[in-house]
């Protein structure tokens, strides 16, 4: 198995540290607001390496963190007058409910930073001790960039070229460090935020110093990978690499996986331009498992461009993998028998569709190429397959299908689909719950009729709903 390492900037085989298992760590949202499809992507795609590592048979210790402080959290919190606590557990929630309507699996540990700050004191104390950090006056503690000789090379950033483009720049607190690379470890309370008690003041930690501590505390000083969008080369991985390797006297991660950005219509996502779509708009438009397949449809080194046209297409190729899986599903309950000498031949043949789609995924998980391997698999399924089958041929096939699907996360069978009549009278009971003003029953019908794809719109001449 070869994964494209951006610290070496080649695909290198992929050796664990311990034979069997791997420890694998993956930056998570800051949760302020619903995640958005850029968001999605490292979610997605990490998820499917993980499942892809279990299909090996390795034990793969998954951690993946929440931000829940947060400049942007405080601003929102203070915006609608409640605690940080409240905008952060709430967005946890919902980022949790996307996930799960991805199929991304739950991590091994989801920790919180706000949970890990004594850790977070400790590593910062360490760094002090050892040269590498310092406070200054007001309580701020920095880390000594130039004093890490090898800080740049994830990134492949000359420190020299860094230098003249700081000097072009107002550094915020510039004149309260030793050098203006200098990056914060923790930062003093300003009013109205949260703040907890450290040796230099009362403040919060620096965002680069939260995943360096989690990752310790859950996988040890040393890790097998480390990923995320990227976006988070420089600084915040660059910062990992830095503050770990100084603190724990080891190398941090021995894989730095990254995945490319996601445009919209070509152009790159941002709320000015109005082409900012979130998980969960998306969700009422289609299927969450159309994005997954759009996604896993690209290699996670490229580029990828969302639009209305390619996800119609992903809509289209998914159906016909779902087709075929409830087919063949179907086709079980009524099938029977021994499979006979010929459809012993093809059995043989069903093994070399593993082998493809494991060589594809070898190949720094080239997802692309393991669908294709799944849409040559629906082929062999829909000429052979029929109501003349075996019930040991055709369960053979659907457990193929439904394996190598599995590992994508992509659910072949449909489920049956919710009768008109049930769904009118959902939203009836919905109207009566919020007449009675029990909004958690009118909020918890809504969400379960949308996990089966059906979308309410509420509009002045009452309830319309469509299939998405």
């Amino acid at each position: 198995m070869k994964i494209y390492n951006t610290l070496s900037k080649r695909k290198e085989e992929f050796v664990p540290l311990e034979e069997g298992k791997v420890r694998m760590y993956v930056c998570g949202p800051t949760v302020y607001n619903l995640i958005h499809i850029g968001n999605a992507r490292p979610m997605i795609v990490f998820d499917t390496v993980r499942r892809y590592m279990e299909h090996k048979g390795y034990e793969v210790n998954y951690v993946s963190n929440f931000t829940d402080v947060d400049d942007k959290i405080i601003a929102k919190a203070n915006e609608e007058g409640v605690s940080s606590e409240e905008i952060s557990q709430r967005y946890i929630a919902e980022c949790k409910k996307d996930m799960s309507d991805m199929n991304v699996k739950p991590a091994t540990t989801h920790p919180l930073a706000t949970q890990e700050i004594d850790g977070m004191i400790h590593m910062i104390q360490t760094l002090i001790d050892k040269g590498y950090a310092y406070p200054v006056e007001d309580g701020t503690v920095y880390f000594r960039v130039k004093k890490f000789k090898e800080y740049g090379k994830l990134s492949h950033k000359n420190l020299d070229d860094l230098q003249s483009g700081f000097r072009a720049l107002q550094v915020s607190g510039e004149n309260q460090k030793e050098d203006p690379l200098d990056f914060v470890l923790w930062k003093p309370k300003k009013e109205g935020e949260p703040s907890w008690p450290s040796p230099w003041c009362d403040g919060r930690p620096g965002w680069h110093i939260e995943c360096s501590v989690m990752s310790k505390k859950y996988l040890g000083e040393e890790i097998d990978i480390h990923a995320g969008g990227e976006d988070l080369v420089f600084p915040h991985h660059e910062n990992e690499i830095a503050q770990s390797e100084c603190c724990n006297g080891k190398q941090f991660a021995r894989y730095w996986m990254h995945n490319a950005f996601l445009n919209i219509d070509n152009k790159k996502m941002s709320k000015s331009l109005g082409n900012f779509f979130t998980v969960r708009e998306v969700g009422e438009e289609y299927n969450l498992q159309v994005l997954r397949f759009f996604m896993l449809s690209a290699h996670y080194r490229s580029p990828l461009n969302f639009s209305r046209d390619l996800m119609t297409a992903a809509k289209n190729g998914l159906e016909r993998i779902v087709t075929c899986g409830t087919s063949l599903k179907d086709r079980l309950e009524k099938a029977e028998g021994a499979a006979t000498e010929d459809e012993k031949k093809l059995m043989e043949e069903l093994g070399s569709y593993t082998a493809k789609f494991d060589e594809a995924m070898d190949d720094d998980f080239n997802s692309a190429d393991a669908i294709s391997v799944i849409f040559e698999l629906v082929k062999f399924a829909n000429t052979h397959v029929n109501e003349n089958s075996s019930k040991e041929f055709t369960e053979a096939v659907f457990s193929e299908l439904q394996e190598l699907s599995d590992i994508m996360g992509l659910i072949v069978v449909k489920e049956a689909e919710i009768l008109d009549a049930d769904i009118e009278a959902l939203i009836q009971e919905r109207q009566e719950a919020r007449k009675a003003k029990n909004f958690a029953r009118a909020d918890e019908i809504r969400d379960q009729l949308l996990a089966q794809g059906i979308v309410l719109k509420d509009t002045r001449e009452g309830v319309k709903w469509t299939r998405a």
